[in-house]
């Protein structure tokens, strides 16, 4: 079922604008979202035709059937709250019986973690975004030799100094495990390969060093050490930046590049809405979703502060929620039962109005 389709058959519960326009944070150029609420025809309800969500393409555009939405509200999930106090210029469409739903019958101790949790998860992301800004990938991959080392006096070198040095090629090396001693090889070298040495690697991306047979009587002529755990470390953060390369917003990176401060603006500024918006719950006891330090919020956006003190900013805003949520006498968790029935109430009253 498209979104064409669930309105034209009047399913449609709620509907407003959402993201950016209702927080007040938007630009020119920002998108319209748009998030709703739906219920499902009785027949499909009552057979096998399960709907959950319906969207568009490019998710601007996301409407939840009412179980999953009832579901999520329970799990105290930020974007399902929102939509119990949208501003009054963003709703677009409610049924008289989404009237029933209050957001004091949803809001409880979960909201630390689903608000500022999710906050604290876009921290550690900036953190990791820096991270890839300032200290960069290079395409051409490293491999297995750039993590083994040998003996040379009382230190040691890189093998490929050493191979280079002596006008060696890896493939005509043997290496035989040394026993007692992890990730420590004897070497062993044939320039006329004679022996069939399998080399220290078989190709570039390999992951392990290769163990070659030693014939009796041919001498080592170097002990090697294979720095593993630091070669899969490298393959991890190697894979994961270019993958994030690959999948980066072009528009959002341009406009980190742009500022100069190596974070994504966009996502620190969602993460103190977020952090404000816990507080406010706990505090007040109330959702505000057009936000009142638009100003800040949009600063933060145009990466007018340093990195480091959006951190200390945001941990000490953290810290704070801990206490508030600590001394507030909001319930551990929302009312299940109540919310069962009221998804019972609805559904009910729906299909006696459409039947």
């Amino acid at each position: 079922m498209t979104i064409q389709e669930m309105k034209n058959r009047g399913l449609l519960l709620f509907e407003s604008i959402s993201g950016s326009r209702a927080y007040g944070t938007d630009l020119p150029q920002s998108d319209t979202d748009f998030r709703g609420v739906f219920i499902m025809p009785k027949n499909y309800f009552y057979g096998l035709q399960e709907i959950t969500q319906i969207n568009d393409a490019t998710n601007d555009k996301v409407y939840y059937e009412l179980s999953k939405f009832l579901e999520l509200l329970a799990k105290s999930n930020p974007n399902m709250l929102e939509m119990l106090a949208m501003p009054t210029d963003c709703v677009q469409y409610q049924h008289p019986l989404f009237e029933r739903f209050k957001a004091s019958d949803f809001l409880s101790k979960r909201c630390q973690q689903t608000f500022a949790g999710y906050a604290l998860s876009q921290v550690k992301k900036a953190r990791g975004l820096n991270k890839k800004i300032v200290n960069p990938m290079r395409k051409e991959r490293k491999s297995v030799l750039n993590f083994c080392y040998v003996i040379e006096g009382h230190g040691s070198i890189d093998l490929e100094d050493w191979l280079t040095k002596n006008n060696f090629k890896q493939e005509h090396c043997g290496l035989v495990k040394i026993d007692h001693f992890s990730n420590i090889y004897a070497v062993f070298y044939d320039a006329k390969n004679e022996h069939g040495f399998k080399g220290i690697m078989k190709k570039e991306t390999a992951n392990e060093v290769l163990l070659s047979s030693v014939p009796k009587g041919v001498d080592s002529v170097k002990i090697m050490s294979f720095n593993k755990d630091g070669y899969q470390v490298y393959c991890k953060d190697y894979r994961n930046y270019w993958e994030w390369v690959a999948k980066r917003n072009v528009e959002r990176y341009a406009n980190t590049v742009q500022h100069g401060k190596n974070y994504d603006a966009k996502n620190m500024m969602h993460t103190f809405r977020l952090l404000d918006m816990a507080a406010e719950i706990a505090r007040e006891k109330q959702i505000v979703v057009r936000r009142p330090n638009r100003d800040f919020l949009l600063k933060i956006r145009k990466g007018d502060f340093e990195y480091q003190e959006l951190l200390e900013r945001a941990e000490a805003k953290i810290a704070e929620i801990e206490t508030l949520y600590t001394k507030s006498d909001l319930p551990e968790q929302p009312d299940l039962e109540k919310i069962n029935q009221l998804l019972l109430a609805i559904r009910e009253a729906w299909y006696s109005e459409n039947s």
